[in-house]
């Protein structure tokens, strides 16, 4: 089962095969949930809204055209279902406590202070970003999405996308330079 593709493991969803489901669970569920976790910054909220993502897919594996990758078709729905949530009820503020507890096990203290306190300015610069903009920067560099696979999340044409990306690169430029930090790590 390992060695299916996520279209064949779809075929097999939408004839009701529940090995083939919790398969495709276990290779994108991550991957979703992180996306989801960075736009409604709620755990809680986060794991519910994942729970209906695979709901939905397990109901409409059926419809599935093949129109883009499976994963972009996931990241679709849980877009779709992130922006449900938000506007159900207001944005929650980030626990800088917690963004800051995160470190780099790897790196020797002097490295990972350094990260730690770029990495925390990084996520603060990210925030004061529009949402639109901070939406293109997430599926672009945290989930590896090409501008054409993010036209079809997002709903826009290609254009805006770059147009998009442009921009929040230079904005995020700004803002970092704010914080008195240049590119690259120590």
């Amino acid at each position: 089962m390992q060695t299916n593709s996520d279209e064949v493991l779809i075929g097999r969803i939408a004839k009701g095969d529940r090995l083939a489901m919790q398969v495709l669970y276990g290779r994108h569920h991550v991957q979703v949930y992180r996306f989801v976790l960075r736009m409604v910054r709620n755990e809680t909220t986060a794991e519910d809204l994942i729970s209906d993502v695979f709901l939905d897919v397990w109901r409409q594996a059926g419809k599935f055209e093949g129109r883009a990758a499976v994963s972009t078709w996931l990241l679709s729905i849980a877009r779709f279902k992130a922006l449900s949530a938000l506007r159900r009820k207001p944005e929650e503020e980030l626990d800088e406590d917690a963004v800051g507890a995160i470190e780099d096990h790897a790196d020797d203290p002097e490295v990972a202070l350094a990260k730690k306190d770029k990495g925390a300015a990084l996520r603060t610069c990210l925030s004061k970003l529009s949402v639109e903009h901070r939406e293109i920067v997430d599926l672009v560099y945290y989930h590896e999405k090409s501008v054409e696979e993010v036209a079809k999340i997002v709903g826009i044409p290609e254009a805006t996308v770059k147009t998009r990306m442009f921009y929040a690169r230079k904005k995020l430029s700004e803002l970092l330079k704010e914080q008195g930090i240049d590119r690259g790590w120590p």
